[in-house]
């Protein structure tokens, strides 16, 4: 489902295939377990570059999968979470090359590494739940707010389910650069990845760093699992009874 190439100091995770890439729980595995290999292989400065192969980055959740047990809607849930701590957590600086489409949980999933390059001349980043009825997840709100500028942002993605090229995501704060295929995205990526490689910084301090600044959105990911805040229904459950409800 993905591969992982070590060049150099650079990590290079690939999701492979011509798909949709949705995260379900074989391909959230696959990815965790590829970053597991890297934290492993790490000897040094490093950086995580993550891409894909194909017209998507990633679709989103995987609901066709998902909708058929309510116990998938949950365990597709708490993987991704677990994916999004992961990147986090990690000690080293992350570089989402994003080639094509990311929707909804995908774009949460970009959101979480430490910078978004982004090809121009084709694909979005799009959180669909408006237009398919369904109610977003309060921590993917939290991590969109800690990476875009503006509350005019936060209406835009959420509230209009606007489909951001590179530049308009650029515009938001949310993509760092725009490039024109995506064969020159990831060749920005390994560049940057390079440059950070050279800072030569200590992958736990700055694990440790970033865990600072994004408290409050790993506060959102533990508060959706637990359902913390007062509401008698956990916000995982919430979210299984609307999307079965597709």
């Amino acid at each position: 489902m993905c591969t992982l190439e070590k060049r150099g100091n650079l990590f290079i995770l690939t999701i492979i295939g011509d798909d949709e890439h949705r995260l379900n729980p074989t391909l959230i595995d696959s990815i965790r377990e590829a970053l597991h290999r890297a934290r492993g292989e790490c000897s040094g400065p490093s950086a995580l570059i993550t891409t894909a192969q194909g017209k998507f980055f990633s679709n989103g959740y995987d609901l066709a999968w998902a909708q058929s047990d309510r116990s998938r809607l949950l365990l597709m849930d708490a993987k991704l979470r677990c994916l999004i701590s992961d990147l986090i957590n990690f000690p080293m600086p992350t570089i989402a090359a994003v080639t094509g489409h990311a929707s909804a949980a995908a774009f949460a999933f970009a959101m979480a590494h430490d910078y978004i390059l982004m090809r121009k001349d084709r694909g979005f980043l799009y959180m669909s739940e408006l237009d398919i009825g369904l109610v977003i997840p309060p921590w993917f709100v939290t991590l969109l707010k800690s990476k875009a500028k503006s509350p005019v942002a936060w209406r835009e993605v959420v509230l209009k389910a606007a489909k951001l090229t590179a530049e308009m995501g650029m515009e938001m704060g949310v993509v760092s650069s725009a490039h024109v295929s995506a064969e020159e995205t990831v060749k920005a990526a390994v560049e940057l990845g390079e440059a950070l490689v050279k800072r030569k910084w200590d992958g736990e301090v700055y694990s440790e760093n970033r865990r600072m600044v994004f408290a409050e959105v790993l506060a959102a990911v533990r508060s959706h699992e637990t359902g913390a805040g007062g509401d008698d229904e956990k916000p995982a459950e919430s979210v299984a009874k609307t999307l079965s409800k597709l």
